[in-house]
């Protein structure tokens, strides 16, 4: 009808008042397309860029877009469901473990790189800040001029056929509210897409409440806690899903290249420098002052192997050994490791018929043998177990002392019995004979029996292992003897297998009726002496008594009875007596009974912790007990196994900086980690608590270094240490101490308050460790990090270290 109607109109004879009509409407016409023209022009490249962004924003919307244009005939309830698998897979492959509490964006896997990551989502560094900024803005109402140049932009994509831009703009104004003043706008928008569009936006909006609902859910099921010093009340990590904090955790997944590129900012205030000191990488700062050390007044009780830490510790880095690498991964190391990592070859010559270790091309290898175990460890644990059944591995005797432990391939192959041994032997002639059996993945710390008592307090072994450890047990009133009888349990064993035991050398025969005297006046048992003959070796066992009856009835006080006064658990730079304390008699006292069978023990409370005493945060004790393992419990298995894109596998060697009651290596029981559990010395004691239920550990001061070589731990776990530390001495002297004794590739974790862990995060940033996840929940963060190979060039020479 209107064509025809307008061919006849054509064909009539135009009047002169109809024709001024056209010329108007078309001058009108004309001006209202240029304006058109210019508006569209001034508008389109900000609605773009707006639209070009809110698409980059997320992996949900890419996939909308992608799917558009590979199949522009596909309803939208396809695409919703395309937008969710792609989420979900996109988290699959970002992270290695299901992050449990921990909010999405907070974590950093093991594997994947900076560029990787950036790769994965399809952004640089620069587009993630931009996206920052804009998801702060989107929630603004747009400006007049905005609503009306989008409306005519979509008018013209509609005219030209783009309909899938136009349904992601549509979709983006519903979210913002941004439709404007004008009410036609909206309006048109919505008869364009008519119930299709409706029904859609009603299935957004239910999706909406859907996610609300879980977050709700997830807010409720939270349990991630952040214990802090003498209070139990836990803090909630919640899951949300755009982040419950404005903190660093998005920082440290988004901006990795950022960081890489902005070195000159992070480390603006500090400036680090390597160690130029005599041990070169092997530098140990309380046993290499070379100055404190040469000012001895004797060295008869070996007191150059002990502890002289200097005044101000290093703030200077220790240098990695040439050729370096990542260590290998347990069981394998028990059996070999890299050469370059620990090379030194002494051992290997002098102690390479005895099976120690061996020189096998860029390996380390160790069979497994020792002096008075050549045919392997295996054997001769098992030799000792079939000569003493009581000893009872795994079971009875869980903790051990293994004194002058060589490469520690005993306390190596105890891990198979369910045995944890606590090695020790000096830094001396041997050389690095503890850094072996650190590289190996096997327990042990540079110490020696001088002048000091060891640091750990009483009755905490249930056995004490020397293997010709040639240590002269028989002088000056036995004096070392005692200091093993002070740390054994009541009841426990002492397994000597040395020369004296077996061979029949004047020497030798001295020594053992020595030892026999001595033992005997001591009140142990000589419980039997075997000899095994595939080793040629004979095993010597004692027991210590479990009532003072033998004391009482000595005809000679000789050695004598300690002081009451005398506490023997004091173990702090505390000199070395020759006395013996009495034997635990109360039932409610520590030492009058045998813990429970391992695994038992590890989850019971000791039967001393009384209810009426108060536990470190402010319980009564066995209640407090209880809760700080379950509270580890839940932190490691929601967080730390899951949350934190941690590849345990590669973990080994665990230490524990501040344990309390040891729950965070309880937590672990299941993994094949060891963790050394630290309990500083002003803190509350309660290191024995840690040994009654299966676990070890020992006193340290983080004002000072710590006894054990660099490189020597895979995992540092430091809860509400580094603020302590703060107020008591020099942070970045403890800092320095982190970076030497964690291996490189290894990671550190830390839960402190908020104004701590930023000013961690800064300091490591400095020194190059990859920022893998900060949280942060009111007062209270959480910090992981990784180290990495990163040193510095310039050198810094300690002349208390240089000879």
């Amino acid at each position: 009808m209107a064509l025809g109607k307008y061919s006849r109109v054509d064909g009539r004879k135009a009047s002169p008042n109809y024709c001024s009509t056209v010329t108007i409407i078309v001058f009108v016409a004309v001006c209202l397309v240029g304006v058109w023209m210019m508006t569209s022009s001034s508008v389109v490249p900000v609605q773009n860029s707006e639209v070009s962004s809110q698409e980059s924003k997320t992996d949900l919307k890419t996939q909308v877009n992608e799917s558009n244009e590979s199949d522009t005939g596909s309803n939208e309830n396809n695409n919703a469901s395309d937008e969710s698998n792609t989420s979900d897979g996109g988290k699959a492959k970002q992270f290695e473990d299901t992050p449990g509490d921990l909010p999405d964006d907070a974590t950093k896997g093991d594997i994947a790189t900076p560029e990787e990551k950036n790769k994965e989502t399809g952004k640089t560094a620069e587009e993630n800040k931009k996206e920052k900024s804009e998801e702060e803005n989107k929630d603004e109402p747009k400006s007049e001029d905005e609503s009306k140049g989008e409306k005519d932009n979509e008018e013209e994509k509609k005219e030209n056929g783009d309909d899938k831009n136009s349904e992601e703009e549509e979709k983006t104004e519903s979210k913002s509210g941004g439709e404007g003043e004008n009410g036609e706008g909206s309006d048109e928008n919505k008869s364009d897409t008519g119930d299709a569009e409706t029904k859609e936006g009603d299935k957004e909006d239910s999706n909406i409440e859907e996610k609300e609902d879980k977050k709700d859910e997830k807010k409720e099921s939270s349990n991630e806690v952040f214990p802090s010093g003498a209070q139990s009340e836990l803090l909630n990590e919640t899951t949300t899903e755009n982040g419950a904090f404005p903190t660093q955790a998005t920082e440290s997944k988004n901006e990795k290249e950022a960081q890489k590129s902005s070195d000159s900012d992070t480390e603006k205030g500090y400036s680090w420098k390597l160690c130029n000191v005599t041990a070169g990488p092997d530098y140990i700062p309380c046993l290499d002052n070379l100055d404190a050390i040469r000012h001895l007044r004797s060295t008869k009780h070996y007191e150059h192997r002990e502890r002289h830490c200097p005044d101000d510790p290093p703030t200077c880095l220790v240098p990695l050994p040439e050729g370096y690498q990542r260590s290998i991964e347990w069981p394998t190391s028990r059996e070999k490791i890299w050469y370059h990592n620990v090379p030194h070859t002494k051992l290997a010559e002098v102690k390479g018929h005895q099976n120690w270790v061996k020189v096998s091309g860029e390996y380390l290898t160790f069979p497994g043998g020792g002096t008075q175990f050549k045919h392997g460890a295996l054997h001769y644990i098992d030799f000792i177990q079939q000569s003493l059944p009581d000893i009872a591995w795994g079971k009875r005797t869980r903790v051990i002392l293994d004194v002058g432990c060589g490469v520690a391939s005993f306390g190596g192959y105890l891990f198979e019995r369910n045995v944890l041994s606590m090695s020790f032997a000096p830094k001396d002639e041997h050389e690095a004979q503890v850094q072996f059996a650190l590289e190996r993945g096997i327990p042990a710390i540079s110490a020696v029996m001088g002048t000091k008592r060891l640091p750990y307090p009483g009755r905490v072994f249930d056995v004490v292992h020397c293997a010709r450890c040639r240590v002269p047990w028989h002088i000056e009133g036995g004096k070392l003897l005692l200091e093993l009888n002070r740390l054994l349990r009541p009841g426990g064993f002492f397994v000597w297998s040395a020369t004296p035991v077996y061979q029949k050398l004047q020497e030798d025969v001295e020594i053992w009726e020595a030892m026999k005297k001595l033992t005997k006046s001591m009140c142990w048992e000589l419980v039997q002496v075997n000899k095994d003959r595939v080793n040629g070796v004979g095993v010597a066992f004692f027991r210590k008594p479990t009532t003072n009856e033998c004391y009482e009835q000595r005809s000679k006080d000789d050695p004598p009875l300690c002081q009451e006064s005398d506490d023997p658990n004091a173990a702090w730079n505390v000199p070395l007596q020759a006395c013996m304390h009495k034997v635990p008699t109360s039932e409610s006292e520590r030492g009058s009974q045998w813990p429970e069978s391992w695994p038992a023990r590890l989850e019971k409370s000791p039967y001393w912790l009384l209810s009426s005493e108060t536990g470190v945060y402010g319980k009564p004790a066995p209640e407090d007990f209880a809760a700080d393992y379950k509270h580890w419990t839940r932190v490691v298995t929601k967080s730390y196994l899951n949350g934190m894109g941690i590849n345990w596998s590669t973990v080994r060697n665990v230490m524990d900086m501040n344990a309390v009651y040891g729950g965070f290596a309880a937590a672990l029981k299941d993994l094949k980690v060891w963790v050394m559990n630290i309990v500083a010395i002003d803190s509350p004691d309660t290191l024995p608590i840690i040994y009654e239920r299966g676990l070890f550990g020992m006193y340290h001061d983080w004002c000072e270094s710590f006894s054990t070589y660099p490189r020597s731990y895979d995992l540092l776990h430091a809860d509400h240490l580094f603020s302590k530390i703060k107020r008591k001495c020099n942070l970045m002297g403890l800092v320095v101490e982190v970076d030497r004794i964690l291996r490189p590739e290894g990671k550190l974790i830390v839960r402190d308050h908020t104004e701590t862990i930023t000013e961690l995060e800064n300091i490591l940033k400095s020194m190059h460790y990859d920022i893998r996840m900060t949280y942060s929940n009111g007062d209270e963060g959480l910090l992981c990090v990784q180290k990495t190979m990163w040193r510095p060039k310039e050198l810094q020479t300690l002349s208390y270290a240089i000879a």
